[in-house]
């Protein structure tokens, strides 16, 4: 089985944790391909930058249909792009946001979820009304470090993420914390161990999820709202990815 890892940001560092995350989980004889696009945001910080993380995205999404993976992860905690690429894309597509909180309301009676900066503290909300979490959803909370601060081994995120983690726990009632940044994908089991619950990493929540589905052959529904996209022209410089197109065509 080949499981393809979409990182939708540029920074090939993270995109090398997540990776790692994800084979740490995976069964064996499951091939992790982790990618990222050439093109877009170093990091995902709100909804502009979600928006021109999408199109890069999608090719890696389309190199991977046509390679003939088995099921694919979008692997940044916003969900970005989830129903294009179920839409570009036959096999089950897993976002990690949607697979934490599954595996959260599975295993706890309630969750929080802390993230990186407060301004992706509404996006997340959105997403736990989206996903029908919100009875189990106690608050988003931001650790308030950038998304590349994760990166830096000098810096104090992992110690400001932890002391947020033990508020969630303390003050919201919490019986299991989501990590709400893909950035945070090598942190669950040394905060799990160090605050006596389930701290959940979405990457390999997904990668799991991604694999079983893929493993009883449920693919991703052509009838309706992800039916593959209309043929059309598109003008400018997203040319090259109308449906019917060069992006389709690399695909096939």
């Amino acid at each position: 089985m080949k499981i393809l890892i979409v990182n939708p940001n540029t920074t090939a560092g993270m995109t090398a944790k997540i990776g790692e995350a994800a084979r740490s989980v995976a069964s064996p004889g499951t091939e992790i391909v982790a990618v990222n696009p050439e093109s877009g945001p170093v990091s995902i910080e709100g909804h502009y930058d979600e928006a021109f993380s999408v199109p890069g995205l999608l090719e890696e999404m389309a190199r991977g249909k046509a390679e003939g993976v088995d099921a694919a992860v979008v692997a940044c905690f916003d969900d970005p792009g989830l129903g294009a690429c179920r839409e570009l894309m036959d096999v089950p597509v897993v976002g990690i946001c949607e697979a934490a909180m599954h595996a959260a309301a599975m295993t706890a009676g309630s969750f929080s979820v802390v993230t990186t900066l407060r301004r992706s503290i509404p996006v997340i909300e959105h997403l736990a009304h989206r996903y029908g979490m919100e009875r189990h959803c106690r608050r988003v909370r931001a650790a308030q470090v950038p998304v590349l601060a994760l990166e830096d081994p000098a810096s104090d995120a992992a110690q400001r993420v932890l002391a947020e983690i033990r508020r969630a726990l303390d003050e919201d009632g919490a019986e299991a914390v989501l990590l709400g940044c893909a950035g945070m994908a090598d942190l669950a089991r040394r905060y799990t161990a160090e605050v006596g619950a389930p701290v959940i990493d979405g990457v390999a929540a997904a990668t799991k999820f991604a694999e079983a589905l893929a493993g009883l052959g449920i693919a991703t529904s052509k009838v309706g709202g992800y039916a593959s996209p209309r043929p059309k022209p598109y003008a400018g410089v997203f040319a090259p990815m109308a449906p019917g197109g060069g992006l389709a065509r690399a695909a096939e």
